[in-house]
């Protein structure tokens, strides 16, 4: 099933980017040259000794290239015939803090980098807001950051919602993927599946290192944005 998807993906990549001058590679009309990853300890977390983690990619892959991450940027290589150039960040601190993080200043990098694919993979680190004014607050600055990357090389956006779903957090988010015409991507049922979680691939003596996807779930969560992606492509194409 995913092998036809993947291969006929390839054909209409490869059919439409004969006809684009700027040889940009593409998915469809999506260009994908370069993609930035916005995201937390799943998409990225260094060595923490103090939780028995050793690693430098996404939390809790065995391997850096078994991260959702970087089977992604696997995939979209192989449907375009060139590896995109990616740049990752974990922004949990805007997770936690969202109130007073400075967009522009804090990812100034990372906007200047005028990614044409853009994956935001947050919302674990954000306490859910209870009130009418909290949720208000999480929206505005939610919105403000699809904004603020919108307007700098006019990305497709892709918003994940929680690996472990949260109705509040992720409806604010989907809400506000809508406003900012951004594709929204219902992770839901991964995050529910036990099977996705690193403690049903190894032993892992950190209940919180524990709970994040594994290799499993890493592939899993890839082949829902590769998916979103792909469909995405077939909206474009046909506008």
């Amino acid at each position: 099933m995913r092998i036809t998807f993947l291969y006929t993906t390839l054909l209409i990549t490869a059919a439409i980017r004969a006809d684009e001058p700027s040889g940009t590679p593409l998915i469809g009309k999506l260009p994908a040259a370069r993609v930035l990853f916005l995201g937390n300890s799943i998409t990225l977390h260094g060595p923490a000794a103090n939780i028995g983690w050793s690693g430098n990619w996404g939390m809790a892959a065995s391997t850096q290239q078994k991260d959702y991450v970087h089977l992604l940027t696997a995939d979209l290589a192989k449907a375009t015939g060139s590896k995109p150039k990616t740049m990752v960040k974990n922004i949990a601190d805007f997770e936690r803090g969202y109130e007073s993080f400075d967009i522009a200043t804090q990812l100034k990098a990372e906007l200047d980098f005028n990614a044409h694919l853009v994956i935001v993979a947050i919302g674990e680190n954000t306490n859910e807001p209870k009130t009418d004014e909290e949720k208000a607050k999480f929206a505005v600055a939610f919105g403000s950051l699809l904004k603020e990357f919108k307007q700098h090389g006019s990305p497709q956006i892709f918003v994940r919602s929680s690996f472990w779903p949260n109705h509040t957090k992720d409806e604010i988010m989907q809400q506000a993927a809508q406003v900012a015409n951004a594709v929204f991507v219902d992770l839901a049922a991964l995050g529910l599946d036990k099977s996705h979680q690193a403690s049903a691939e190894r032993d892992i003596k950190h209940a919180g290192v524990a709970g994040h996807p594994g290799d499993k779930g890493m592939r899993a969560i890839a082949d829902a944005i590769f998916s979103a992606i792909s469909k995405q492509a077939s909206v474009v194409a046909n506008q």
